[in-house]
C-alpha cells in the first residue's frame, strides 16, 4: 500500500490512475463546499453539505456506513466513514492544522477494512483545501485486471 497526491500521472504498471474522474468530481465538490461554507468549521457541517453537494450533481454516497472490523474472522469492533462514494471511494473531512502520516496511516487502514481501492482525506481549516489521495495498491491492482 501507498499513499501519493492526487497528480495527473500514470501508475507504475502503466495505467492511469484508478478512479480518476471519481476522485476530481469529489475534490470539486469539496471546493464548492469550501467556497459556499467557508474554513475553519467543526467536520460534521462539511461532511453533511458534502452530501448535498454530491446529491445535487447526482453522485452516489453514503453516509455514515458500517463496517465490521475483524480480528482473526472475529469481529472486534466498528469503523464508520464519513462518506463512501461511487461506491468505491472511502472520504474523511477534516478540519485539522495538515494531513500528516497519522491520517495518511488511518486511511491505509480504512482501505483495508472497507475493502475499497482509494482514500481520500479532505482538510477543510484553511482557506485553501487540502486534500490527499490514499490507495490501497493491492485493491488497485486487482481492478486493473
Amino acid at each position: 500500500m501507498k499513499t501519493e497526491d492526487f497528480e495527473p500521472r500514470v501508475d507504475a504498471d502503466g495505467h492511469g490512475f484508478i478512479l480518476k474522474p471519481e476522485t476530481e468530481a469529489i475534490i470539486g465538490c469539496a471546493f464548492e463546499v469550501l467556497n459556499e461554507l467557508g474554513h475553519g468549521l467543526l467536520e460534521k457541517p462539511y461532511e453533511n453539505a458534502l452530501v448535498v453537494e454530491f446529491g445535487l450533481r447526482a453522485i452516489p454516497c453514503e453516509q455514515q456506513r458500517r463496517y465490521d472490523v475483524l480480528y482473526k474472522t472475529v469481529k472486534v469492533g466498528e469503523y464508520v466513514p464519513d462518506l463512501i462514494v461511487f461506491g468505491s471511494v472511502v472520504v474523511d473531512a477534516k478540519v485539522i492544522d495538515r494531513i500528516t502520516d497519522h491520517e495518511l496511516g488511518q486511511m491505509l487502514n480504512y482501505l483495508k477494512i472497507t475493502g475499497h481501492p482509494i482514500g481520500l482525506i479532505l482538510n477543510f481549516r484553511r482557506a485553501r483545501l487540502e486534500w490527499k489521495r490514499v490507495v490501497n495498491t493491492n485493491r488497485a491492482k486487482a481492478n486493473h485486471k
